[in-house]
């Protein structure tokens, strides 16, 4: 009972940290790096999610995938009531953790790191890659645990997508509401230690890489500082 809305909460988990690491981490950067008039709405707009009632998330989710919508209309995919309708509501409503920490991480990144990389020749796209990631990873290690736990405990707008279907699309937190409907407490006792140890699990992780940021990116800079001074002695160095 417990065995298989766990393994389809891990599997939509996961599915749900691809598309957040992709998206998450692109609108991220893109939002860190460029300035460009209306950047404040589309700011708030990626951000609705984190603020909205899951189940209004959830029928905006209707409205995309469901009858009329591009998707099913167009290319003729039904995603509603499948556990595939889980994995992109638990994406969408914890994606703007991953786009604030990713903004936030590569917006903190020395300015002095970034152009002594462009003055040594290296493009954009290898000072990103180089210097602004491995500076800033831990922030965006830390996004990313945060949106996957935020994930894994969706309810609101799974229910909308996804429905609460036994053995298809019912995951923990589904279950747990279901088992309680049901009078089993003992079964939803189970279930709510095993997502509150999961989710104590993946703070302290955050909390962790947190506590270490500081420290390393002041590694980071004496690092870098040593290979600038070793650039300007042997100039014929790449970097």
């Amino acid at each position: 009972m417990i065995w298989q809305p766990f393994m389809l909460s891990l599997q939509v988990t996961i599915v749900a940290s691809v598309l957040i690491l992709v998206f998450g981490l692109s609108l991220g950067i893109w939002l860190a790096r460029k300035q460009f008039p209306g950047q404040i709405f589309v700011s708030t707009l990626l951000n609705l999610p984190l603020v909205l009632p899951p189940s209004v998330v959830g029928y905006f989710l209707l409205l995309a995938l469901g009858r009329g919508s591009p998707i099913r209309e167009w290319f003729g995919i039904d995603l509603l009531f499948t556990w595939q309708a889980g994995a992109i509501a638990s994406a969408v409503v914890a994606f703007p953790l991953m786009v604030e920490s990713t903004r936030a991480a590569i917006a903190n990144v020395d300015p002095e790191l970034e152009a002594a990389a462009r003055t040594l020749g290296s493009t954009e796209l290898e000072v990103l890659w180089r210097v602004a990631i491995p500076v800033a990873y831990r922030g965006i290690l830390a996004g990313f645990g945060l949106s996957v736990a935020r994930g894994l405990g969706e309810f609101g707008a799974t229910l909308m997508v996804a429905g609460s279907i036994p053995g298809r699309t019912q995951t923990l937190p589904l279950a747990i509401y279901d088992a309680v409907q049901m009078q089993r407490y003992e079964l939803a006792n189970i279930m709510v230690l095993i997502m509150s140890a999961i989710a104590f699990a993946v703070l302290w992780w955050v909390r962790y890489l947190e506590s270490q940021q500081p420290q390393s990116q002041r590694k980071q800079y004496k690092k870098q500082q040593a290979f600038n001074a070793t650039h300007r002695r042997y100039p014929k160095a790449t970097f």
